[in-house]
């Protein structure tokens, strides 16, 4: 089994929709804890992740390390959040990716592997102990 990171895109319009009055977030935040739920019944979640500030963020890129406001306003699609699911291959992943919610809306999934690093690179934990 290998872990996937699912990305979940949506327009600011659609989540605006979907937060409309307080009945249209409820049932939203049904049926994602209906999915993860399923997903949790079936041993395919390994993280439930977190939702991601939509208004605001920094960009930092290039070998100038310039700093901008993101995500942008001019974006089709933001990165509202994202969780890690377990599954035997992008397949498999991305058809548990298709019972998300967030299709509904007209968003969308992004789903990609997590990659192993070696066993030789240093651990977080141990960075911390060196540097402190």
């Amino acid at each position: 089994m290998s872990e996937f990171v699912l990305l979940y895109r949506s327009t600011n319009e659609a989540y605006e929709e979907a937060k409309s009055s307080p009945e249209a977030a409820q049932r939203a935040m049904a049926k994602w804890l209906a999915w993860f739920k399923d997903l949790t019944d079936k041993g395919q979640l390994k993280s439930i992740g977190h939702p991601l500030e939509r208004s605001s963020g920094k960009v930092v890129g290039g070998t100038g390390k310039t700093v901008t406001d993101g995500p942008y306003a001019e974006a089709k699609e933001v990165v509202g959040g994202f969780s890690i699911i377990e599954a035997r291959d992008l397949n498999e992943a991305a058809h548990i990716a298709a019972g998300c919610p967030i299709l509904e809306l007209g968003g969308s999934v992004e789903v990609r592997s997590i990659a192993i690093l070696p066993a030789t690179m240093p651990r977080v934990s141990d960075m911390a102990h060196a540097a402190g």
